[in-house]
């Protein structure tokens, strides 16, 4: 399951019920052109769930214990506006880059620099994800695909244009706030293909991705 980091609908949380074992029950008004089928997967905030029940465009899903845990879904509030995106069907165009919704941790906002009509975005990049970041590579925020513009360590800059603040929730983006971050896929199976010829020492700090709910 794929998506492409270009968010179709910003949609806002109607219900949040946790549960005792730790999950959550969500339910999210998603306004998509047609309606939410149960089964599918849809990136919320570049979290992949699994639609469980659907009507209207209003659907369901439960955020499993451990993705409540690893991802900014823990602290969904009703009324929080959520950035959507259903799953790539095969022939759609990829306007971003390859995202798994597997999120990789969570980090903090740097900084928020406006430009003009644009935000120049910086996020303090986990020790073990930063070997997976590099100037004109792809980050996924939030299930947003941006490009680095800068890379300072520990913080990446990102580059956040007028359409993106208008069709995602990056315009809510405050210092201190708290994002989903997901590296690009390309970077990690690179990484992988020379551990296994012996040109590089395997990442050990690496955060487990948080698994699909």
């Amino acid at each position: 399951m794929v998506f492409s980091g270009i968010v179709e609908r910003v949609g806002r949380v109607e219900e949040v019920e946790r549960t005792p074992e730790g999950a959550a029950r969500v339910a999210i008004r998603a306004g998509f052109q047609a309606p939410p089928v149960p089964g599918a997967s849809v990136a919320v905030n570049g979290v992949c769930l699994t639609i469980e029940r659907a009507h209207g465009d209003l659907f369901h899903a439960t955020v499993v214990p451990e993705t409540v845990r690893r991802t900014t879904l823990g602290a969904l509030r009703v009324g929080d506006r959520l950035n959507l995106e259903r799953a790539l069907r095969v022939g759609d165009e990829i306007g971003g880059h390859w995202v798994q919704g597997h999120v990789d941790a969570t980090a903090r906002v740097s900084s928020v620099e406006r430009t003009g009509g644009d935000v120049l975005l910086a996020v303090e990049i986990p020790e073990g994800l930063r070997p997976y970041v590099a100037p004109k590579g792809s980050l996924a925020v939030d299930g947003i695909s941006l490009t680095i513009a800068a890379w300072a360590e520990p913080c990446a800059t990102v580059a956040l244009v007028p359409y993106t603040l208008e069709h995602t929730i990056a315009s809510e983006y405050q210092e201190g706030g708290i994002v989903n971050l997901e590296v690009d896929i390309v970077a990690r199976y690179l990484e992988r293909l020379m551990v296994s010829r012996g040109l590089v020492e395997p990442s050990r700090h690496v955060p487990a991705p948080a698994r699909r709910a």
